[in-house]
This record gives structure tokens, C-alpha cells and sequence, in this order.
């Protein structure tokens, strides 16, 4: 069976490119009748916050992409943040396996210089603990290459000697991503893993990681990034990128979600359509493996041409659900009223 997931780091609003990546994960679980999990990685301390949750939560609700399991929901696999996972001990297993196997190691920080380690040893320094020292948990890369097979890509192979070891438990006992997100895909039986291609240098350490416990890794695909009009990442410097921008400036969920589906996959030559009406043609094969500048002006006309598609009871709907979201709501006396105008 089919299981997929979007990971998403509750550290601000949902960007649209995180909009597409759980767009195209939902349509392949959808289409292969599947489950899709939304799972939060808010092993950030610092960043995570639950208003950030809410607000990524509301927004792809709003783009009509609902999950089987969740953090509001649960499931046979959670919990479904991290932070709560951390708190039940559930990578602490694998940290003891990993330093069993001496595929890891402790690393002992100097007191007052916590970016420079004095030691490691594959015990656990107790010592150095009680007096203070900063200590993480390391894993130990091996010799030789690591591959793996990429959906978009194909073949991957990454020499084992330009990758230092790294560190996959935190001083705070926080796993890192590339651990944690091992560990959780694993337990949740996640069989694909579709995400930005700004991902694929972890890809490797990850696959070391599943090797070492001696899993089998899901199918990976990279897919090419969102681009702004100076065919670099899109960031807030090109302007509004945030899922929130959009629905606040009176784009409709349909509108946004057909928009980013091109031209990175779309039916033929086919520009607006209903993302629901088009699951049987999906196929991860077809998504272009080169970036594609986003257009906000492409984004309006697209919308012009969903709106004038409504009748006019779904028009009013429309628009009273936005100006409640404004925080303008139409009375309900008045609703007659406003079909009236439309």
C-alpha cells in the first residue's frame, strides 16, 4: 500500500512550494489509493511554534489536501510530532543500536567553547556530562559509496569521502532531521518520499542511516524547486511566497493549487483545470525535472478563469468564506443582499 507523507517545520506560513510538494504527494496517494500523513517537525525549539502548526495545518485544508493521518487525527503509527516522539523515547533505541554497531559516537564539546570538540569515545562520558560539557551523539561514515535510485533523476551515486560525519543527537537529546526523519518514515512505513530537490544532499547521509539498521529505504524523488523571476529559489525577496499571501489577496484554493501544478505537471497541453477532476492522469514521471519560474500574473489569469467558472451560489460562498477569513463577515441577513450585487 501506498504511504506517503508531507513533513513540513512549523516555523512561519506555508510556501507555496510547500503548497506543491504535499500537492503532488496527496494526488499520488489519491491516485494509488493510498494514505497520505501529515507529520510535524518541530524539533526546532527555538523556531517551532504551534501558531505556525495551526496556520500550515489551516492552509492545506484550504487547498482542499486532507490528511489520513496526523497530528489532529492520530493514527496506527504516531504520534505525529516530533517533539511528542522525542518525548516518548521513541529514538533512543536506535541511537543505542547505531552505537552497539560503533556506527556512532559521543563527542565531548569544550565548556566554553561549545563548537569545539575535546573528545570522542564510543562510551558514554559520564564525567564530562556531570561537569557540565555539551555532549552529542555522531555518526561514523564508512568507506566507499552510498547510491540509490531517484524517480526524476535515476541512479545517484555519492562518494562516501567528501561526507563528514555527522551528528544525529543534539546536546539538547533533540534528534537531528536527517535521524529523526529516518526513523519516523521507517516506523510509519512512509514507501515514497517526494519532496524538493534542495533535499537530495541529505538524501545520502539518510541512506546511510537506513543502511546501518539494516532497513530498506522508500522510493525517493527530487523535484525541481520553485523558481522567482532571477531563476533562483523562490524567497521572500522575489515577494510573496506564503499559501496565506495568496488566499488573503482573494485567490481561490482551486485556482492556486491548478497554478502550481504548471507547467511542472499538467494534462497535455490543458492550462486550467480541477486538480480532483485529474488524479487518473498522475504520474510523478511527467512532473518536468527542470525549475519553472513562478508568475504571479499567470497565477490572476488562472483565477480570473475559475471564478468566471462558478455559478452563483458557489461564487457567494467563495466570497463570503474569504471576507470572513479578512475578518469581514457577512451577516447572514445580508447574504441575499450580496447574490443580489454578484
Amino acid at each position: 500500500m501506498v504511504r506517503v507523507r508531507f513533513a513540513p517545520s512549523p516555523t512561519g506560513y506555508l510556501h507555496v512550494g510547500g503548497a506543491r510538494t504535499a500537492l503532488f504527494n496527496w494526488m499520488f496517494a489519491q491516485k494509488n489509493r493510498g494514505s497520505f500523513i501529515l507529520r510535524i517537525e518541530d524539533t526546532d525549539l527555538t523556531r517551532s511554534t504551534k501558531e505556525s502548526e495551526r496556520i500550515i495545518m489551516d492552509s492545506l485544508k484550504w487547498c482542499s489536501i486532507y490528511w489520513d493521518e496526523g497530528p489532529d487525527i492520530d493514527g496506527p503509527y504516531g504520534p505525529y510530532r516530533q517533539s511528542e516522539r522525542v518525548t516518548q523515547g521513541i529514538y533512543n533505541e536506535y541511537v543505542k543500536i547505531l552505537l552497539q554497531r560503533r556506527r556512532a559516537y559521543y563527542t565531548v564539546y569544550d565548556k566554553n567553547d561549545r563548537n569545539k570538540p575535546i573528545l570522542s569515545t564510543e562510551k558514554y562520558p559520564h564525567s564530562y556530562v556531570e561537569a557540565g560539557h555539551d555532549v552529542t551523539v555522531v555518526f561514523k561514515v564508512e568507506d566507499g559509496v552510498t547510491r540509490f535510485h531517484d524517480i526524476m533523476k535515476g541512479n545517484m551515486e555519492f562518494q562516501n569521502s567528501v561526507i563528514d560525519d555527522f551528528v544525529i543527537v543534539k546536546s539538547d537529546g533533540f534528534p537531528t532531521y536527517n535521524f529523526a526523519v529516518v526513523i519516523d518514515d521507517h516506523l510509519m512505513k512512509i514507501t515514497h518520499v517526494f519532496r524538493g530537490e534542495d533535499h537530495l544532499s541529505n538524501t545520502p547521509k539518510q541512506i546511510m542511516i537506513y543502511n546501518a539498521l539494516g532497513w530498506t529505504p522508500p522510493e525517493f524523488m527530487h523535484i525541481p524547486l520553485i523558481l522567482g523571476s532571477d531563476r533562483t529559489p523562490l524567497s521572500k525577496r522575489h515577494g510573496a511566497t506564503s499559501v496565506e499571501f495568496f488566499r488573503k489577496r482573494g485567490i481561490l484554493s482551486a485556482a492556486l493549487m491548478n497554478s502550481l501544478a504548471l507547467p511542472r505537471w499538467s494534462v497535455g497541453e490543458e492550462e486550467v483545470f480541477i486538480i480532483k477532476e485529474k488524479l487518473k492522469d498522475f504520474n510523478p514521471s511527467d512532473i518536468s525535472n527542470k525549475g519553472v519560474v513562478f508568475d504571479p500574473q499567470k497565477l490572476e489569469w488562472i483565477n480570473g478563469k475559475h471564478l468566471r467558472s462558478l455559478d452563483l451560489e458557489d461564487l457567494l460562498n467563495e466570497f463570503t468564506q474569504w471576507l470572513k477569513h479578512v475578518g469581514k463577515p457577512v451577516p447572514e441577513q445580508d447574504k441575499d443582499y450580496v447574490l443580489q450585487v454578484l
